[in-house]
């Protein structure tokens, strides 16, 4: 198989339910789908029991994203490895065109583009319409914890992703600062694009358990070896970068990588 794709989940079974119909009814196909149910306490395990074409594995406890992601990859052995969050839908094979764009532009881990939040929008026309107009655009250096896929060459070379319950949903980003110490080549692509609803599991969790935050990001910034003074570098290049990729984006094609939709409005990020 040229690609799989790993699915963690936790509850939140409509927006499961939501992903696969969407993949599936974009001509993925449903041997490439492997579903990691994190523990569901929902009505996810009856559901998936009862999908016998859709591969899935059940864990006893929550093992977080990293965690999953590593287990799906593992089972995996395809040459690309899809690490996607179960709260996308989308309007085109996105996992072929990403994965095509990244082997023309040799990339070895390689993001789509995003919409955020709100689906106030026809999809299908906005997916056709900015595939054509960004499908040349690459942020190079960058990709997103939604949707990275993986060339199978970068976990022999660098290893898996981080199973340490202490990230708490930051793992994308410690995997891809490895991957850039590395000197792999990561980008997200203007060629594939999906709908992300917005962090719905982590959300529901943090409500579930009356918290604003999970840990502290600095635990992420220690194991990556910066201090202070490192952390505020890091922060300030993140954001100029992003600004930068933004506005050049918005001037050549009115639109760019990374859009939110909310309230009846775009923000462009």
């Amino acid at each position: 198989m040229r690609y799989s794709i790993v699915i963690p989940v936790l509850n939140q079974l409509r927006y499961t339910e939501q992903c696969v119909q969407s993949l599936l009814a974009q001509g993925i196909p449903v041997e490439s789908l492997l579903v990691i149910d994190n523990g569901s306490t929902d009505d996810t395990p009856q559901w998936l029991a009862a999908q016998p074409a859709l591969r899935s594995v059940r864990n006893r406890v929550n093992l977080g994203c990293g965690g999953a992601w590593t287990q799906g990859a593992l089972l995996s052995d395809s040459d690309w490895v899809v690490l996607l969050n179960n709260d996308i839908v989308c309007a085109h094979d996105f996992v072929a065109a990403q994965i095509d764009a990244a082997e023309r532009f040799g990339l070895q881990v390689v993001s789509p583009a995003l919409v955020e939040m709100e689906l106030d929008y026809d999809l299908a026309a906005f997916t056709a319409a900015f595939v054509r107009a960004m499908g040349d655009t690459v942020r190079a250096g960058w990709f997103h914890g939604v949707c990275f896929t993986v060339h199978r060459q970068v976990f022999e070379q660098i290893g898996f992703l981080d199973t340490d319950r202490l990230l708490f949903g930051r793992e994308d980003a410690e995997f891809r600062s490895r991957c850039l110490r590395a000197g792999i080549a990561v980008g997200t692509v203007g060629a594939a694009l999906i709908h992300h609803f917005g962090s719905i599991t982590q959300a529901a969790m943090k409500r579930e358990q009356g918290v604003a935050d999970f840990g502290d990001h600095r635990y992420l910034y220690a194991k990556l070896g910066l201090g202070w003074w490192g952390r505020q570098r890091a922060k300030l290049s993140r954001k100029s970068q992003a600004a930068q990729w933004s506005r050049a984006e918005q001037a050549a094609h009115g639109m760019t990588l990374h859009m939110v939709h909310r309230d009846g409005r775009v923000e462009y990020r």
